[in-house]
């Protein structure tokens, strides 16, 4: 990503006050987003997810006894060039039934593309286009993976609030990222067959896929507020909290689950720290708290001059 004048001389400025605060990743003018865990947001950037973990109870059904799931994700983004990049997702899934054995296996992969189309540093806002793609049939089916692909495009934004007024500078620090997607399954029904000859044909409807991050950066308030005397490791923390959010639109289908997920980041100058609680919405999202914890590379950071770089210079 360019930084303007002022977006260095910002950089600098945050650097010198909250000592090897993160400098990678996203910037809109002196605003640090950091990189969210639950939802997507829209930076093109170079940098690794190594471990993402996500565990999980799920309930007894019509389908089978409830049980848990615990999730182990990597995920790499690489910039093509300064505005356009891509991302490659893997998920490992481990689900224990209540009394019944253990499935593994991993889910679908995900690609996806991403092009930056707009920043503006003044009030600190950022928009970018981008499509995902769940590549049907390269997961276990065992683990719930689907057999056909789903082909997710989507806006994505951010804005941060330091240009609010003086009479408002303690909301300076917050700052939010959010996204809407249209999910296109490839596939409008599938159809099973049991092991007693019975049929069944699930729908598979288009989706709204919506998320929304709500950050509040200390490092921000520390750096363009006011020093409040925080110490490590406060001076460097983000609280967060995360909706993650699906809403089926047709054929026969309708309703939104999904998660609000409350934690708090920590983001160094080349790593970044996060946990979430993982809180379902309504009856159809679960029926128990979760827990989301992330490690987060920034390889601009780490690789300045070999693999952190656009492609294309």
């Amino acid at each position: 990503m360019r930084f303007t004048n002022k977006a260095r001389t910002a950089l600098v400025a945050l650097c010198c006050i909250v000592p090897a605060v993160a400098h990678a990743h996203g910037f809109a003018g002196k605003r640090f987003f950091p990189a969210t865990l639950a939802t997507d947001d829209p930076f093109v950037a170079d940098e690794l997810s190594l471990p993402t973990i996500q565990w999980q109870r799920f309930p007894a059904g019509d389908d089978g006894p409830g049980g848990s799931e615990t999730d182990f994700s990597i995920d790499v983004a690489k910039r093509i060039t300064e505005n356009f990049g891509i991302e490659l997702g893997a998920t490992y899934k481990h689900i224990k039934p209540d009394g019944g054995a253990a499935q593994n296996g991993f889910d679908n992969l995900g690609l996806g593309l991403k092009y930056k189309f707009f920043e503006d540093d003044v009030h600190e806002a950022i928009a970018s286009l981008g499509v995902d793609w769940d590549i049907g049939g390269t997961g276990a089916r065992r683990v719930g993976a689907e057999s056909f692909s789903t082909i997710t495009p989507g806006v994505f934004f951010g804005k941060g609030f330091g240009d609010l007024p003086n009479n408002m500078k303690f909301l300076r620090p917050l700052a939010i990222t959010g996204l809407v997607g249209y999910g296109i399954p490839m596939r409008s029904s599938t159809t099973t067959v049991s092991d007693d000859g019975d049929t069944d044909v699930e729908r598979n409807p288009h989706t709204l896929e919506w998320g929304l991050a709500i950050e509040y950066s200390l490092p921000y308030l520390q750096s363009f507020v006011q020093d409040v005397g925080l110490q490590a490791p406060f001076n460097r923390m983000i609280p967060i909290v995360e909706l993650s959010m699906s809403t089926a639109l047709d054929r026969g289908q309708s309703g939104t689950t999904g998660t609000v997920n409350p934690g708090v980041l920590w983001a160094g100058q080349s790593v970044q720290i996060g946990i979430e609680a993982v809180i379902p919405v309504n009856r159809r999202s679960g029926n128990s708290v979760g827990v989301l914890a992330q490690l987060h590379f920034f390889l601009d950071d780490l690789f300045p001059q070999t693999i952190g770089r656009p492609l294309i210079q």
